[in-house]
């Protein structure tokens, strides 16, 4: 999956094991079965674990108030970077666990590998940056830049050795069990090795450009993450040897399908043959009347962030466009090579591309394993999770079993409805929503953000259609979302030809909210309806990713976002939000009071607890806070799926503190935000990680939820991820990641994931 990172495509994806599915031989988790909905399922599972609550608060003494706080500890943080590469280990033994379906243990190495990418692009490429021009400062760790580089280079290469045996050793041999594998030249019968011959000349010769190197002709510029051939050519009338690259075409297939026709079609057996290979077999025919000595794969990473001075640009747009050009010309940061290369052939890269022994990878073929994802995609059903298809939200239907939903308005006017994606369809609810107002007469204005979007998105088409059936359609695009820059002009560009409004937000701030807005006639007053939501108005992410939303058409929430928009498109800087906080001015500081309050409940002896799901956990006012929370003696649980600096478990700082991860099939991607409030519950959901940039320079919003139910179901999601009876990895003292999939008697725990699947499944089942 990706992307990830971060919000991004599936580029990133963390996956969880494939822990006894429920319906596949194995013996269903006892909440499983009897689940009707989310909150009656996650209700009836925990309603054990108040005593086990009760023993881990009881433990810790309160604390006595006084004027002046103790000083925390300065070792109180873990290393960001170092948190990211435990992460992506997390990642890897997913990889590695034979539990989960052999094709999906193949998609957790592509990402493994595609997750790497990004890192190496972003983090480490910002982080040699700042050390070259002396603007690097102490980590809040403690590490010192060049302490960080160096940890991040040691862990980094035996994390790819391993990522590398894993594939070699584990999951290739477990393909070729299955009749799934990736084969050699010399592997292919006469018959295949002719069709390849044939695609070779009609399909991959074409686009080749073999680039020489000698006092004519330069060290040819190597892009990034671009896969290339290193070869090696002998002059036979002088015996002089020359050095060519050759670049692996990156829009053709990366690993080239042998079967065709019937045994394409049979689909039981698969064969794969890497480009590189094909390429290398026809190297004669790049360079004829040269001998051609040898040839090694190599690929180089490359900065690739973005640098744009918001402030001096005055067309942002223009200026984002520029940045894409140069960004394929950023200095390199990682070089990796095959085991075979010959020495000379290594030294000369090193030397040509300026990178360091410590920068240099040597792993066995084929390199770049992303390219994984065409073995993951093979129609093996009973290699790859069981089929999953989201279902109808129960308001958004009208009783009867079938995929089509009801009004949205109607029933958003009876009820507010709290979604959770994938178990509840996207298409049915949130791009219905918008697809109903488009083509609704009675809604006059449309407001929406888009940080990310599919390339064939219904939701841009809708808002296309809005504007052309005449209503106010504003667009807030996101352009610098990362890696996705190129995509979101472009749907810029197709918005503003159809006639909506479109804006790129605050200036130095990136749009990160996932907001909508629809204003509708209802007789003589303006009804507004809303969607504030955790994760992107993306339909092909929305299958694969985590994520809540709520829909209402609550007056106060209607009137915070028509507030919050109207400061994003125009000027409001001294807005004032009830239901909303909203960063970079007030998400922060209302995180933290409200941790304090906590505190002080704990105190007085009423009811406190704090539950907290993100994708990362970094940001050190808010850790600070859940340290002083903890001293207090109050319970606070974090679910992290990515980077976590924060330490469990330290006596005498975060002894009430558990962290947990969750990873799986799906991207965990929801964010929420849970205080017990001496009784009176606060509950928020919304787009912001508890990081620097998520705080201060984007701008989120978090919603508050006032339905009971609601704040029930969401504070039961919480309570069963870090349940002790689910699958998950626990975060120790020492920022260590421990793996708990199985229980004392070598039982499977139960797979939260499943389980939501399940209780899904067993609701509609229920109501037949």
């Amino acid at each position: 999956m990706a992307s990830t990172t971060s919000d991004q495509p599936v580029t990133g994806l963390a996956p969880s094991p494939a822990a006894a599915a429920v319906g596949d031989g194995a013996e269903p988790h006892p909440a499983a079965g009897a689940a009707v909905d989310l909150e009656e399922a996650l209700t009836e599972h925990l309603a054990a674990e108040d005593d086990e609550v009760e023993e881990r608060t009881g433990a810790v003494e309160e604390v006595v108030e006084s004027d002046e706080p103790e000083p925390l500890p300065a070792d109180r943080f873990g290393d960001r970077e170092l948190s990211w590469l435990a992460f992506n280990q997390r990642v890897l033994e997913l990889a590695e666990d034979p539990s989960v379906p052999l094709l999906e243990r193949t998609r957790f190495l592509a990402i493994f590998a595609s997750n790497l990418d990004e890192f190496f692009m972003v983090r480490v490429a910002g982080l040699k940056r700042r050390i070259a021009t002396g603007l690097a400062v102490t980590a809040a760790s403690g590490l010192e830049p060049r302490e960080v580089l160096a940890a991040v280079s040691e862990r980094a290469h035996e994390l790819v050795e391993r990522h590398a045996r894993t594939f070699t050793e584990q999951v290739r041999p477990a393909l070729a069990e299955e009749g799934i594998r990736i084969v050699g030249w010399d592997e292919l019968e006469p018959s295949e090795q002719d069709r390849l011959h044939e695609f070779f000349r009609d399909s991959v010769f074409p686009v080749l450009t073999p680039l020489a190197v000698d006092p004519a002709h330069p060290f040819p510029y190597i892009s990034g993450l671009s896969l290339n051939l290193a070869v090696v050519v002998r002059n036979p009338n002088t015996e002089k040897e020359h050095f060519a690259r050759v670049k692996v075409p990156p829009l053709l297939p990366r690993l080239v399908r042998v079967e065709q026709g019937k045994a394409l079609s049979a689909g039981r057996t698969a064969r794969f043959v890497p480009l590189e290979v094909v390429i290398s077999q026809h190297l004669d025919q790049l360079f004829p009347g040269m001998d051609v000595v040898a040839h090694h794969t190599f690929r180089v990473t490359r900065n690739e962030d973005l640098e744009v001075e918001e402030d001096d640009a005055e067309n942002l747009l223009q200026a984002l466009e520029k940045e894409l050009l140069r960004r394929r010309f950023g200095p390199p940061v990682r070089l990796e090579l095959t085991a075979e290369t010959d020495d000379h052939v290594r030294e000369l890269l090193v030397r040509e591309l300026g990178v360091e022994e410590a920068e240099t990878y040597v792993l066995p073929g084929p390199l770049d394993l992303r390219g994984l994802n065409a073995v993951a995609d093979l129609e093996r059903h009973e290699l790859s999770y069981p089929t999953f298809v989201p279902k109808t939200h129960r308001h958004l239907t009208d009783g009867r079993e079938s995929s089509q939903p009801r009004s949205i308005f109607a029933a958003v006017r009876s009820r507010d409805v709290l979604l959770h994606h994938p178990y509840d369809s996207f298409s049915t609810s949130v791009q219905a929503f918008l697809e109903q107002a488009a083509a609704d007469p009675k809604v006059l204005a449309i407001k929406q953000t888009l940080y990310r979007t599919s390339g064939d998105s219904p939701i841009v088409d809708a808002l296309i259609d809005a504007a052309d059936a005449g209503k106010q359609v504003l667009a807030l695009v996101e352009i610098k979302a990362r890696f996705d820059e190129q995509n979101n002009i472009t749907w810029a560009r197709k918005l503003e030809q159809a006639g909506v409004h479109v804006v790129y937000g605050i200036v130095g701030l990136k749009t990160h909210s996932k907001l909508c807005l629809v204003v509708r006639q209802e007789g003589d007053r303006l009804r507004r309806y809303c969607h504030v939501g955790t994760g992107n108005y993306n339909p092909k992410t929305a299958r694969l990713y985590e994520d809540l939303g709520l829909l209402t058409c609550d007056d106060e929430v209607g009137e915070d976002l028509t507030k919050l928009f109207n400061q994003l498109s125009g000027y409001a800087p001294r807005t004032r939000y009830s239901r909303l906080l909203v960063a970079p001015r007030s998400l922060r500081r209302g995180l933290v009071q409200r941790i304090e309050r906590e505190a002080e409940h704990h105190r007085a002896g009423r009811p406190a607890h704090i539950r907290i799901k993100v994708n990362s956990m970094v940001d050190e006012a808010v850790i600070d806070a859940l340290y002083r929370a903890s001293q207090a003696g109050v319970p606070v649980d974090v679910v992290v799926r990515g980077i976590c600096a924060l330490r469990p478990g330290v006596p005498g700082l975060s002894e009430t503190i558990r962290v947990r991860s969750v990873l799986g099939r799906f991207l965990e991607h929801s964010r929420i935000f849970a205080f017990e409030a001496g009784g009176d519950a606060e509950v928020y959901i919304g787009s912001a990680d508890m990081m620097h940039r998520n705080l201060d320079r984007r701008v989120e919003a978090l919603v508050r939820i006032r339905d009971v139910e609601h704040q029930r179901a969401l504070v039961d999601l919480v309570d069963l991820a870090a349940d002790a009876g689910t699958a998950s990895w626990h975060l120790g003292p020492e920022g260590t990641w421990e793996r708990a999939a199985v229980d004392d008697a070598g039982e499977p725990l139960l797979d939260l994931q499943e389980f939501l699947i399940a209780a899904r499944s067993n609701r509609r089942a229920r109501r037949r």
